[in-house]
């Protein structure tokens, strides 16, 4: 089954936090369960903030990058088309808040639970959970906006590698 995340288009499939075309990211994976989203997770070591507990920016990358794929995908929704129906539009963050609950233990998978709140325009609002179990460790709601043109990689003219359009000349 693919992910949301699958059906970015390749230029914008680079996230640390859900890219699959990034070779050191997280690949957070993200799917439909119902009317809710869903994305799984399981630290490793080094996702440490202390010894037996996972780093709280790490929970805020997992809940962010859930939240913009549930936005990608319930924008989708709500023109009636289905994830995969062509190439997915990409969602950024606006604002990001994370509750933290309770310290999440490393160790468990995590379980991300995403619903969409409101969707007017280019802006979808999402709620985002996290548990370690049976216990909700994190909530988070995010502000995710259709990706600005501005922020749209280009080819440059000799390398054909990405650009940002801030690192061009004039």
């Amino acid at each position: 089954m693919k992910a949301f995340q699958d059906y970015y288009p390749d230029e914008l499939a680079h996230c640390f936090g859900c890219g699959r075309l990034n070779p050191e990211g997280h690949h957070l994976r993200s799917f439909w369960d119902g009317e809710e989203t869903i994305a799984r997770f399981t630290p490793k070591p080094f996702h440490t903030a202390i010894p037996g507990f996972v780093n709280g920016g790490l929970l805020a990358s997992l809940v962010d990058c859930h939240a913009t794929g549930t936005a990608a995908a319930a924008a989708e929704r709500a023109l009636g088309r289905e994830v995969g129906a062509g190439p997915l539009r990409r969602f950024v963050t606006a604002s990001l808040r994370v509750d933290y609950l309770r310290p999440t233990p490393l160790g468990p998978e995590l379980v991300l639970r995403g619903r969409a709140s409101s969707i007017s325009g280019r802006k979808v609002v999402v709620a985002v959970t996290v548990r370690a179990g049976e216990v909700v460790t994190a909530t988070g709601e995010v502000v995710c906006v259709e990706l600005p043109e501005t922020m749209r990689p280009r080819t440059g003219p000799r390398t054909g590698t990405p650009t940002t359009p801030t690192s061009e000349a004039g």
